[in-house]
Parts: C-alpha cells; structure tokens; sequence
C-alpha cells in the first residue's frame, strides 16, 4: 500500500514538473512585434526622438516609403503620380527655393551669434576692476604748468564704452534680421533693460535711437564723471553686467534655431545633432 501511494505521488510530481517546463518554455517564445526592441528609449525628449525613428522604421518595414520612391521615380509612373510630383510643394524648384531661404536665415542666425559674443566680450571688458582703477594722470593746470592727480584713464573707458555700443548696436542689427520670437523675446528683454536705464545713460552720453541702436557723444562722455560711468558698467547687477548676461540668451537661441534644422542629414542618416540618431546609421 505503501509503495502504491510513492509511485502515485512520484507520478504526481513529474506531471506538476512536466506542466513547469512547458509553462517556462512558453515565456521564452521568441516575439514577433519588433518594436520592444525600442523598448529602452526612455521618456521625455528621448521618447520624442524615438517616435521619430520608429516612424521612419514603419514606413520602410511596411514597404510604404519604397512604393512612394518608385512611384516618384519611375518612367513608368502613372499620370496622377507625375502630376503630383510636378506640382508637389517639394519639386525641385521649390526644394531648390527653400534651400536658399535656409541658407539665409542660418547666415542671419550666425551673424546674431558673432555680433553676441563680440558684444559680451565689450560688456566682460568694462567689468574689469582694473579699467575703473583710478591711476596717477598728469593734467595741464590754468597757468601752463602741469601736475599729477589721482583720477580715471578717460580714453581707456571711452574706447571700452564705444566698442560697447558699436557691438550693441550690431545685435539689434542682426536680430532684425531674424523671424525667431526666442531669439527676438530675449533681444527685447535687452532693449527694454537699456530704456529703463536711460536717464543713466544719457548722464553719460549716450542715447537711445528710434531705431533701439545706441548713439554715443564723446565730447559729453569726456565730460561726464566716470563714477557714474562705473555705476553703470561695472559691477555685478549693472546695466553692463546684464547686457552681457542678455547676449549670452540671445546667442543661445540663436544656436538652437540654427542645431534645428540639422537633425537629419542628405544622405538619409541622422547626424551628430541628435545623439541616439546613430541608432540607424549603421544599417543604412
């Protein structure tokens, strides 16, 4: 009786594994939805990204973007397809249009970057401790006779004022020149920084135009008292410590509008720009 019941619970046994092996096999089955393989793409502008490559992925999978290609190109093609393609927004002339208009707006976006990064370069100068250090200057008296006094080196912060202004003016100049609105918002955030600070800078020589350009009179400058210069260019919180602030966004932006237009390449590959765009490039 003994014995019976061991075979029958051995038997037992074997079944329950027999039913664990089969159920360990099955989650094992290959999958037939390649997608999970993507499935490690993370969230956020990553996942944005990665919908753009399983988009590409679908159509040429599903043999929709090879149809379109042979249909473009082909002698053969059917009348509605070579009418679209002549009157399609992306012909040749049109293309040929397009790509010269893109061409300009990146010579604009590079001249706003250059004309940036000069002008944070003038508005840095004027920060320096060293350019408003008051220094021994020989000055002629009344009579003829000269002296040595204590003071500020006035050419030196006029010359550093001028470039100041001169690169002001290139950025207002530049950003004109541009249709962005992150690239324009921040420029205006300058501009309005300048027209709340005016009744300094006029104490100093300097006006504001029509046109949001800054005009500078060396005579009232020369004039001026340069501890009021200095109040106004130097130090942190300054008019000059924000300017240059600003013109590092304004750069920024600019950099961003032109790193948008260079996410997919004219070989069909994704460059550099995107950097999990490589995903690809080694099966193109």
């Amino acid at each position: 009786m003994e014995a019976k019941r061991k075979k029958s619970l051995s038997a037992s046994m074997r079944s329950c594994a027999d039913v664990h092996m089969e159920v360990r096999i099955m989650s094992i089955q290959p999958k037939s939805d390649y997608s999970f393989l993507f499935s490690g793409l993370g969230s956020g502008a990553a996942n944005v990204a990665g919908s753009n490559f399983l988009s590409d992925y679908a159509s040429i999978k599903n043999g929709s973007y090879g149809k379109l290609m042979k249909a473009y190109y082909s002698e053969s093609g059917s009348d509605s397809v070579k009418s679209l393609a002549k009157n399609s927004s992306i012909n040749k002339k049109t293309n040929s249009k397009s790509q010269k208009l893109t061409t300009e707006e990146s010579k604009a976006y590079a001249k706003v970057q250059t004309s940036t990064d000069a002008l944070k370069d003038s508005a840095d100068a004027l920060l320096s401790k060293s350019l408003f250090q008051q220094k021994d200057i020989t000055v002629k008296n009344e009579d003829g006779t000269e002296s040595v006094v204590k003071g500020y080196d006035t050419d030196a912060i006029y010359k550093a004022v001028n470039s100041f202004v001169t690169n002001y003016n290139s950025v207002v100049n530049a950003v004109d020149k541009t249709d962005s609105s992150s690239v324009t918002t921040r420029a205006e955030r300058m501009i309005n920084d300048s027209a709340s600070n005016l009744k300094a800078l006029l104490a100093v020589g300097i006006s504001i135009n029509a046109d949001s350009t800054l005009s500078l009179d060396k005579d009232a400058f020369m004039k001026a008292d340069m501890s009021k210069v200095k109040s106004l260019f130097n130090g942190s919180g300054s008019y000059g410590y924000r300017v240059s602030a600003q013109a590092s966004l304004i750069n920024y932006a600019a950099d961003r509008e032109v790193s948008k237009g260079s996410f997919y390449s004219t070989t069909g590959s994704y460059n550099t720009s995107f950097t999990s765009g490589n995903l690809f490039n080694n099966y193109l």
